[in-house]
């Protein structure tokens, strides 16, 4: 999927737009707003980004994950090459200090990255400061063009740009879990 980024400063015309979406079949796991003030998004009932999504922590977490299985690799490694596990206790103590190193390094990855913004948002973290808002979509190449109208009827956004979108399966997913959860008693 690719995400669209639009800019603005009135949240009356976000929940709008994102209105205009739903009723055009945009589901509701497409479309985020991102700003500094959460109360005011939450009083427009509109769709805003998990506080977990703001921060860094998944990023920094799968980067902890890399650095600590490059340790655990390391420390499984020292132990063949100098025949440290030729002792009575074998590779026992080596496999759990190296489950340790990766289980650590995972951890602090993530302790780390509740403490940055999330690297996909931080180009706009001037602008929320500024009490601006990022309004963005997640959309099929399908939909680009319904988007573009809709988009249209609001001259007060301003483009920010695209990347890369949340995968097409993991929006399915939300969409159908929420779904589920509607029919539940």
């Amino acid at each position: 999927m690719i995400r669209h980024y639009y800019l603005s400063d009135d949240l009356d015309d976000l929940a709008r737009l994102e209105s205009e979406l739903l009723a055009k079949g945009f589901s509701l796991p497409q479309i985020h707003v991102l700003s500094e003030n959460d109360g005011a998004v939450q009083r427009r009932h509109l769709h805003e980004v998990e506080s977990v999504l703001k921060k860094d922590v998944v990023h920094s977490t799968e980067v902890g994950a890399i650095v600590g299985a490059i340790g655990a690799i390391l420390v499984l490694l020292c132990a063949y090459f100098f025949d440290w596990y030729q002792s009575a206790a074998g590779w026992i103590p080596f496999i759990f200090l190296a489950i340790v190193v990766l289980g650590f390094c995972t951890w602090e990855g993530g302790f780390i990255g509740i403490q940055k913004p999330n690297v996909e948002f931080e180009r706009f973290q001037g602008l929320l400061k500024q009490g601006k808002h990022i309004f963005f979509v997640d959309i099929d190449n399908e939909q680009e063009s319904e988007l573009m109208k809709v988009v249209k009827k609001h001259p007060n956004l301003i483009i920010e740009g695209k990347g890369e979108g949340t995968p097409g399966w993991v929006v399915r997913s939300q969409e159908k879990f929420r779904q589920f959860m509607k029919t539940m008693p």
